[in-house]
């Protein structure tokens, strides 16, 4: 399978941050391309550094995709760092930060995280946080990946990290992954029924398909790519048309787009174009 993004190398844009540009003012963030052969499975690799006088907090809107971090910050607990699994955020997320810290990151396509744990479907890690050797055998070495200084010997030992877990070839996962990336860059895909039609199956079905490897059902992540894109927009538009986006989203008027948008961000949309 070549993944929809594979030749193109990790996403440029800054959906699902809030505030972007002042995060980049306070920590390094970096997304790097994984090996060809787990490209189909991946969205990227995601680096941060940071060394701050002051603590500083992060906000991200989760994207409908799990994760696999190692962390290493004071405070941690264990100076060789740890890995954790984090399944899909069903709330804004939000990450302090003080002191030296790094992270590398693993973020999987939606629906393609269980190509590397078959055993169990993916709704079983939504909303949680766990170590990554309750998921992953052998477990994840979090000193191999965060001890180079070298940013291309961090990448290399994630990528190997990976390659030897195996993921398994899987249909449906393929198929997953090819409906969210449609739901994604298709800002005509606003009902799961019409998704669903589409698809030639039941909404039923389309749902236990995403429970079982996306995580979340298809309603969840239509609303979710809907909010990004609103957010980016947002901080990247002072004078935007709110009407006319809740149109082009799918939505039938304004308070609507405001109200999900307030209730997933935790702010209006216009306390971020008025900064």
């Amino acid at each position: 399978m070549a993944g929809p993004q594979g030749p193109h190398g990790p996403r440029r844009d800054t959906r699902g941050i809030v505030d972007a540009s002042d995060l980049f003012t306070h920590v390094r963030f970096r997304r790097r391309e994984p090996a060809p052969a787990l490209r189909p499975y991946l969205e990227h690799y995601w680096l941060i550094d940071w060394d701050l006088p002051r603590p500083y907090a992060s906000r991200l809107v989760p994207h409908p995709s799990v994760n696999l971090v190692f962390e290493r910050y004071a405070g941690c607990g264990d100076d060789a760092g740890f890995a954790e699994v984090s399944g899909i955020g069903l709330e804004l997320f939000t990450q302090k930060l003080e002191g030296r810290g790094r992270v590398c990151g693993v973020q999987f396509r939606p629906g393609g995280f269980r190509p590397f744990a078959p055993g169990r479907p993916v709704s079983q890690w939504t909303g949680r946080r766990l170590p990554a050797a309750e998921v992953f055998t052998p477990p994840a070495p979090p000193s191999a990946v965060l001890d180079p200084e070298q940013e291309d010997e961090r990448i290399a030992a994630l990528d190997a990290y990976l390659l030897a877990l195996g993921p398994e070839p899987d249909p449906q996962a393929d198929r997953a992954m090819a409906l969210v990336e449609r739901v994604r860059t298709d800002r005509t895909v606003c009902r799961v029924g019409e998704l669903a039609r589409a698809e030639g199956v039941s909404v039923r079905s389309l749902q236990r398909l995403f429970a079982t490897y996306v995580g979340v059902g298809p309603k969840w992540v239509i609303l979710r790519y809907r909010i990004h894109e609103a957010l980016e927009r947002a901080e990247s538009d002072p004078a935007v048309d709110w009407a006319g986006l809740a149109a082009d989203l799918g939505y039938s008027d304004q308070a609507h787009l405001v109200r999900d948008f307030t209730a997933t961000v935790g702010v209006p949309p216009t306390s971020l174009t008025a900064r």
